[in-house]
């Protein structure tokens, strides 16, 4: 028996070696010089490769039987032929060039390209499309590895945050179309502002650690570098809705005029999102519109995109406190007493939901917002291997929120007291608004070098940010002729000039080894003027200049599995809020330096991906939160001196049969400070500002969970996909003293998406959706802060939690003329 049994085992061994073959070729253009770095692709598979430096691919032990084999090469017309491997193939093929150039050359310079040792992620228009059903991009790239996603309101519609591998939004480097989106002084990134910009994004790269040179403020931890819409060669119209839980409402129309006499295209879309929020009073009122104008031929191409949003948000920031998350009625008194709380905060804090509580009760306390974006294009193929690119570009953006205070001095508005027949009155209610009113434009080019063992960029950009900061008191109850309407209390003005270059180069060594370099050079001036909230001077210049360097090697090891290694170095400036809130008494924040090793793994078959990330990030002086205050009670952020995170990244797409797949990533990681500080303010002697001061050693890095894991089951049969959605974070501290007392808790959430897609003679296509998420309905929070104290001999806390939506729905209707 055990004879016949080993005999079965050698037989299906031997089944399985002889039914598989090998696919040998060659791609070149029409005239017969290889392509090198063509990408060659099995439809429908996760097998794939890259031509050599000769032109020649190989793809082996590949199960028999017929294929599509797809070719693409920028600046060529794809080629797919229909193949049927029955023994092994020996293939040739030749690419015609494009009549006219392709969009991805006005971004090349700022990608991650084909065998570059960077760590990164592709996510194509198809995957952002499918799960867009209102929600904002970083919910739409939350199944990318180690990301968290976070939302205000508690439904992913409205503010909305990201962190990759615990690196906050503000360090993460966002452009669009390789032009700067962060906020040039926050560093910031604030998605509300270009509502449904997810649907006129063609593809997106995420590049994790110090990726390759970019413009804009300099990657600290990560990359997200967005393309708009590509060339569509055919005619489109397109009718998108979507509707769901906290009366959510999703409303777009896209257009196109497709390619014009071969030459001119014409792209337009326009949004309107809607939604009550699950957080009470955070309500989002969300409008936009895109419109694109391009001119192609074969060598050049001319583009213009102006886009624009404007947003009206009720404010959800202040959180849930802890107490109240838990119903503690006794300590919802203390935070009542220690914080000030009016009498009708009291009766909200008492009487609300504990998981939808919103202190903010004022009805008009919301967020508002215009941004207006315009981008002008030119590339140009000098030729063949040769092309520059420029791009002209300016935002404006103006708005303020508005907001209640309760029983505030008017000395803290700069008016003089209220004179109510002989009384002095001291003290009233306000409205006030803080205003912001910016201008951000400029330039960035490249020129892009390809041939033979020698891919190589040259680009930077040149921009200037202008920005005016100022407040306006619009009514106070109890003012007897003391102001003004819309007295302004205070104004300051930041003013950034940011220059950059930068270089690469990957060269080939052989068809297993290529080198690569990047090196950037960058120069920042920036200047405040002015007063600030609080009444201080803020008049400061500050000046820096960083080289930041990247080298790596990557290895083929043969068709199926490849290795690379990176080192880079990234410096930060300090953002605004570092410097406005600096104790001036004291030393002014410095840089960040930031070196991150990187190794990486990747096997691939016909059926399965397997992808090993290790990475090492050393901060040296990383800015964070210690408890320490400046010389008017203020917290700010300090420079510690080191600080590391370190961890393995793993991922997986394992395709079971032609309808079942499986994507799986889990991030692993450490994450700390290597001798933390704490501070705490000591309200018992606040005259003196006097603080309690701990060493607590190693500690962890507030936000940066230890384990990340994301799960996408895929089922498709016909005109029907199902799909479940698994998304698990581990514990994280919210702040970084690594206390159990001040922690978000671990959780798992589970989501269905299902669509049903089908075509009638009038209209192309019909797309159904149904999003379920959260199914288990878990109760979870995914960001918070927290405020100590020492009041009355005892240490206290003020804090706000940000709770998410239990089990909530989102179904749409697409269709496609």
């Amino acid at each position: 028996m055990k004879r016949l049994s080993l005999l079965l085992v050698l037989q299906l061994i031997s089944f399985s070696i002889f039914s598989q073959s090998n696919i040998f070729g060659t791609v070149t253009d029409t005239k017969g010089e290889p392509l090198i770095g063509a990408n060659v692709q099995l439809k429908n598979t996760l097998k794939g490769t890259y031509t050599s430096l000769d032109g020649k691919f190989s793809i082996k032990y590949i199960k028999n039987r017929k294929y599509t084999i797809v070719i693409s090469y920028m600046g060529y017309k794809n080629l797919s032929e229909e193949i049927n491997l029955e023994k092994d193939l020996t293939l040739s093929f030749k690419l015609k060039r494009s009549n006219v150039m392709s969009d991805e050359i006005m971004i090349s310079s700022t990608r991650a390209g084909q065998k570059v040792p960077a760590t990164y992620s592709n996510i194509n228009k198809k995957s952002i499309g499918e799960n867009n059903l209102g929600q904002d991009i970083p919910y739409l790239l939350s199944l990318s590895p180690s990301v968290v996603t976070s939302s205000d309101a508690g439904a992913g519609i409205g503010y909305t945050n990201i962190r990759i591998r615990g690196t906050d939004a503000n360090r993460i480097n966002v452009t669009i179309n390789g032009i700067p989106y962060n906020d040039p002084e926050s560093h910031g990134v604030f998605w509300v502002n270009l509502p449904d910009l997810a649907s006129s994004i063609n593809n997106v790269q995420i590049q994790r650690g110090v990726g390759t040179s970019t413009n804009g403020a300099g990657a600290f931890g990560a990359t997200i570098n967005m393309q708009t819409l590509s060339l569509e060669k055919d005619a489109y119209a397109e009718i998108n809705n979507s509707v769901g839980s906290f009366q959510t409402w999703k409303s777009n129309v896209r257009v196109g005029s497709g390619l014009i006499n071969n030459k001119f295209t014409f792209d337009a879309r326009l949004s309107k999102i809607e939604s009550q929020g699950f957080i009470d009073r955070s309500a989002s009122d969300l409008k936009s519109f895109f419109i694109s104008g391009g001119y192609y031929n074969e060598h050049d191409i001319v583009k213009l995109n102006i886009s624009s949003g404007k947003e009206i948000t009720g404010q959800a920031w202040n959180g849930v406190p802890k107490c109240k998350l838990e119903n503690n009625s006794a300590g919802m008194a203390q935070l009542v007493y220690d914080d000030g709380w009016s009498d009708a905060e009291k009766d909200n804090l008492f009487n609300s939901n504990s998981r939808t509580f919103n202190r903010y009760i004022y009805d008009n306390q919301t967020d508002n917002y215009q941004q207006d974006h315009y981008q002008l294009f030119y590339s140009h193929e000098i030729n063949n291997f040769l092309n520059i690119n420029t791009a002209l570009h300016y935002t404006k953006g103006y708005g303020y929120y508005e907001s209640y205070k309760y029983n505030k001095e008017f000395s803290k508005f700069g008016l003089s007291n209220a004179i109510i027949n002989t009384d002095t009155i001291t003290s009233s209610d306000f409205i006030y608004r803080k205003l912001m009113d910016n201008d951000f434009y400029g330039i960035t080019y490249s020129m892009n070098y390809k041939l033979e063992k020698i891919n190589a960029s040259i680009g930077g950009a040149y921009n200037i940010y202008e920005g005016d900061h100022f407040g306006n008191v619009i009514w106070a109850q109890n003012s007897i002729n003391n102001f003004e309407k819309d007295h302004e209390y205070y104004r300051n003005k930041g003013t950034k000039k940011d220059f950059n270059i930068y270089a690469k180069m990957n060269y080939f060594v052989n068809n297993k080894l290529n080198i690569y370099g990047d090196v950037q050079f960058r120069n920042i001036e920036y200047t405040i003027d002015g007063i600030d909230d609080d009444f201080r001077n803020l008049d400061q210049n500050h000046k820096f200049d960083f080289i930041n360097p990247k080298a790596g090697i990557y290895y083929t090891i043969n068709d199926k599995q490849n290795a690379y290694f990176s080192f880079g170095i990234a410096n930060r400036e300090p953002n605004r809020h570092n410097y406005t809130d600096a104790d001036t008494t004291t030393l002014m924040p410095t840089n960040e330096t930031l070196n991150d090793f990187e190794f990486g793994y990747t096997f691939n078959t016909t059926r399965a991906v397997f992808n090993l990330n290790l990475y090492y990030m050393d901060y040296k002086d990383q800015l964070v939160l210690t408890g320490d205050i400046n010389d008017v009670g203020s917290a700010i952020m300090a420079n510690v001196d080191k600080s590391y995170r370190t961890g393995v990244e793993l991922s997986a797409g394992l395709k079971f049969t032609d309808n079942l797949r499986w994507d799986l990533n889990t991030t692993l990681s450490k994450n700390k400070i290597k001798n933390f500080t704490q501070y705490v303010d000591n309200w018992d002697n606040w005259k003196t500002k006097e603080q309690d001061i701990s060493n607590l050693g190693e500690t962890d890095l507030a936000f940066s969970p230890n384990i990340i894991a994301n799960s996408l089951i895929t089922y498709n049969i016909k005109n029907l996909s199902v799909k479940f959605i698994s998304n698990y974070v581990g514990k994280q501290y919210i702040d970084n003293t690594a206390s159990d007392e001040r922690k978000l808790d671990a959780y798992f959430i589970n989501n269905i998406k299902i669509d049903y897609g089908f075509k009638t003679k009038l209209i192309k296509n019909i797309n159904l959706s149904l999003m379920v998420n959260n199914i288990f309905n878990c109760e979870y929070e995914t960001n918070a802060w927290v405020y100590q104290y020492t009041f009355e001999g005892e240490r206290r806390a003020l804090d706000g939690y940000f709770p998410q939506a239990g089990i909530n729905f989102l179904a749409g209707l697409t269709l496609k003329f």
